[in-house]
């Protein structure tokens, strides 16, 4: 089951043009995005549902966390070590 959220959000008049963005909808897809990345960067959604909640293709998620310099893997120390750590033979 999906649930959608709606969370107002104020900016100053002409905030969009300032950044660069067209339109008020560019600008809530872009904070949409960063929030999945940030989600995402600190290990609190998996690559799958971040894509999601932006509106994106896996593959095309990937690349955008390319663009914004976040690594894809996101292991954190204990992962890291149970696949690159010495092994018990």
């Amino acid at each position: 089951m999906t649930t959608k959220m709606s969370v107002p959000l104020e900016v100053p008049e002409g905030f969009a043009r300032q950044l660069g963005f067209d339109s008020d909808e560019m600008l809530a897809a872009d904070f949409r995005v960063t929030l999945a990345v940030r989600l995402f960067e600190e290990g609190r959604l998996s690559l799958g549902r971040s894509a999601e909640m932006a509106g994106m293709h896996k593959a095309d998620f990937m690349n955008e966390l390319g663009r914004r310099k976040v690594s894809v893997i996101n292991w954190d120390e204990d992962e890291i070590r149970l696949e690159f750590g010495p092994r018990n033979a």
